[in-house]
């Protein structure tokens, strides 16, 4: 048997997709834990200052307008993964991928480098969230044992280089296909620990006996500070749904049939709704257990203390989960790199050549040098960039203007109307167009308040 018939038999047997590649295995209940395990991250802790910043009327609905834009944008997307047809055309494996084919080129590096830059500095941001999750459990031991008016200080650059150092072995993973187990993992713990936080804002308001807050928020010496802290507050609620950008590599990971584009939609109506809820009850329940007082990271931050042990396993369950999510976030960019670098030097083994490795104790497995190389300095890049500005809530906001306009709302609805054909001044055109209007005067809000903050932090 020849090797083309060799190739068909395989690919009509299953072995193969309509692509020439392994069969794709992914199903709607992996998707849905690849988009939680993106979306339930370090975003959630904030969501309770946000809301205090904004009050019992903006918080909410800025949430659930966020949570409508994104399904839209998802929707969209979920269409742009094949081309021309979104059934039966031709895939495209990544974001850059579909924009190069409905936008040309010149997009194509606009829209790679914001993604490259997002996917960037929300590794960053993991990094420096781990870090505070480590010092809050060494902090809640130490205001346990010594009581609650203690110092309890502790430096976060050893945290950092911790985390550091484990992303560096939990890069070993080869790619988005191969992480299921992780997103499986790190979905459980984001259940745990947002579960844990809407327990203990819930407990803290029966013992206070009344929701605190107010209708317009926390109160400022002026007009300006409440300003600028609105516009910190939504840019922290446009970091709460940030998967966009890793959207199609999801997708990409599905089986088919049913039709991917279905599949995926299906997954992100479930996902969003699953967030959404836990988002308001844990932003909602924080607000009114703390009011003015809410804490800029709402396990942390120290609203609360007692039980010890529960916050110190939510905070454990926050570090696992973002030991996932930073390997979520990281693998488009590895796979980029790889793609790219192997195209450029097709016949470098340092680039191309795997070794067989064998440890005490551990199975055999191979790496490859210029993985382990990049990696490695991807890595301490996140870290020394975390050390550097290790400022949470503004890092969140400045993270939400990077990404929600330009990748999560402008670059889906212009490929959607190079997909559909969807005529200049149309109703459906005219209706998108007020829509991304409206999401990119949010984004610049929230960009600009953030940028302003971390400004601010590192003056003072």
């Amino acid at each position: 048997m020849d090797v083309k018939n060799s190739l068909q038999l395989t690919t009509t047997s299953g072995a193969y997709d309509d692509d020439g590649r392994p069969k794709r295995t992914g199903n709607l209940q992996s998707a849905v834990a690849h988009i939680i395990t993106a979306v339930i991250g370090s975003g959630v802790l904030s969501l309770a200052w946000s809301i205090s910043q904004l009050g019992w009327i903006g918080g909410p609905i800025a949430l659930l307008c966020c949570a409508i834009a994104t399904y839209v944008s998802s929707c969209l997307l979920a269409d742009c993964y094949r081309n021309p047809d979104s059934i039966t055309g031709k895939r495209n494996y990544s974001f850059m991928d579909a924009v190069r084919v409905n936008l040309g080129e010149k997009r194509t590096y606009a829209v790679g480098f914001l993604q490259i830059l997002s996917l960037y500095v929300t590794s960053t941001a993991y990094v420096i969230t781990a870090a505070t999750s480590m010092r809050a459990i060494m902090r809640s031991n130490c205001y346990h044992e010594e009581g609650h008016d203690a110092p309890c200080k502790y430096g976060g650059n050893v945290d950092m280089m911790l985390f550091g150092l484990v992303q560096i072995v939990m890069s070993f993973i080869p790619d988005l296909h191969s992480m299921v187990w992780v997103s499986v993992v790190a979905t459980i713990m984001s259940f745990a620990y947002s579960s844990i936080g809407l327990g203990l804002g819930l407990a803290t308001i029966i013992k206070n006996g009344r929701f605190m807050g107010s209708m317009t928020g926390v109160q400022t010496a002026n007009v300006a500070d409440k300003i600028w802290l609105i516009f910190q507050a939504l840019g922290d609620i446009s970091f709460s749904y940030p998967y966009s950008m890793l959207f199609l590599e999801i997708q990409d990971t599905l089986e088919s049939p049913p039709a991917e584009n279905k599949t995926m939609k299906k997954a992100s109506m479930i996902s969003i709704f699953i967030t959404t809820f836990f988002y308001l009850c844990c932003g909602g329940f924080g607000y009114a257990a703390f009011g003015d007082a809410t804490p800029g990271n709402l396990l942390t931050g120290f609203g609360f203390y007692e039980p010890f042990w529960l916050i110190d396993f939510a905070n454990v369950c926050i570090i696992i989960h973002l030991v996932g999510g930073y390997q979520i976030y990281s693998q488009p960019i590895y796979s980029t790199i790889d793609r790219w670098c192997s195209r450029k030097f097709p016949k470098s083994t340092f680039v191309n050549d795997f070794h067989k490795v064998k440890l005490p104790l551990l199975p055999a497995f191979k790496i490859n040098l210029f993985r382990f190389c990049c990696r490695t300095s991807y890595v301490i890049s996140t870290t020394g960039l975390a050390i550097l500005f290790p400022y949470f809530n503004q890092v969140l906001g400045v993270l939400g203007g990077i990404n929600f306009w330009p990748l999560a709302i402008y670059f889906p609805v212009e490929m959607y109307f190079v997909q559909k054909k969807i005529e200049a001044w149309s109703t459906q055109w005219i209706v998108l167009r007020l829509f991304s209007f409206v999401c990119f005067l949010v984004t610049m809000m929230g960009f600009i308040g953030s940028f302003e903050g971390i400004i601010r932090a590192k003056l003072s």
